[in-house]
């Protein structure tokens, strides 16, 4: 039978805290109220307080939260944490490096519940370095080029934390990454405690707090979210 993808969220960074209203929506679109957080991308970043925070965000909205400890290659091939994933309704990854969470679940069993878990319609979010590798091509924190992402999503690359001059003070990255994107493939720009949503329909929208920017072929996008990826 055909199934139906659930939500994908991209995350500008700035998770679980004041500004991200969207997670009840979030939460209320998975139909369930427990929420999967993998903090692989933040392995190297106290990954249990990660969660503890996911834990303290969701408790009010109602939901009880599960951290998944992926943190490293032996632990995305493990069954029992690939069997948790493909059950989960409500998958959050958490942010920091793109390139750690990449190696950690690029060709794994757990990535591929995660990946079949979103087709069977369960929401998954991914925050900041989490959300730059969950497309492909993923852009490259270290200097903004292009490089293989995870490819939950193809033919589109997000820039996280879009505008805060602590992460690209004179734009130098992000004009790196629009100018090196392949033609055709557009580069969304998204703020802190914003998410750029993908819908079960294949349309896009944008929440939170700030505005997300799509550049296309250099420059951009007069046409914004319409020039995105169904």
């Amino acid at each position: 039978m055909e199934h139906t993808p659930g939500i994908l969220a991209l995350v500008g960074g700035g998770e679980w805290s004041e500004g991200c209203s969207f997670d009840a929506d979030l939460l209320a679109a998975s139909g369930q109220d427990q929420v999967l957080v993998l903090p692989t991308a933040g392995a190297y970043e106290h990954p249990e307080r990660q969660v503890l925070r996911a834990a303290s965000w969701f408790d009010p909205l109602g939901a009880h939260v599960e951290g998944l400890m992926v943190l490293a290659r032996a632990d995305a091939e493990d069954e029992g944490a690939a069997s948790l994933v493909r059950a989960a309704r409500f998958v959050y990854l958490c942010g920091s490096s793109p390139m750690h969470i990449r190696s950690v679940l690029k060709n794994s069993i757990v990535w591929d519940a995660l990946v079949e878990a979103w087709r069977s319609g369960a929401v998954v979010a991914g925050s900041s370095g989490a959300a730059m590798a969950l497309t492909d091509p993923m852009v490259d924190a270290r200097g903004g080029g292009l490089t293989i992402g995870l490819g939950i999503l193809s033919g589109l690359a997000v820039v996280p934390h879009f505008g805060d001059p602590h992460e690209d003070g004179h734009g130098e990255k992000l004009h790196r990454s629009v100018q090196l994107a392949p033609a055709g493939t557009p580069v969304a720009g998204i703020p802190e405690k914003t998410v750029l949503i993908r819908d079960p329909d294949g349309k896009w929208r944008s929440d939170g707090v700030g505005q997300v920017a799509v550049y296309l072929d250099g420059a951009r996008a007069e046409a914004g979210l319409g020039v995105l990826p169904a």
